[in-house]
């Protein structure tokens, strides 16, 4: 897989031919996370977490 590297930006596209893909799994995700999106319109413009480094574990057994 060939990594696209925009100079203009500080991030890498590893496959572009994804991203419709991603769109649609974004939009699932906004739709089945109410509580979610009500923070992101609440506290989006203020962006209290910016800069905040946060980690997740999730185990299954």
């Amino acid at each position: 897989m060939a990594t696209v590297l925009d100079k203009k930006n500080d991030y890498v596209i590893a496959d572009i031919a994804l991203a419709d893909f991603g769109r649609k799994e974004i939009e699932i995700a906004e739709t089945e996370m109410p509580g979610l999106m009500s923070l992101r319109t609440e506290f989006g413009a203020a962006q209290p977490l910016k800069g905040a480094r946060i980690t997740g574990s999730l185990h299954m057994t």
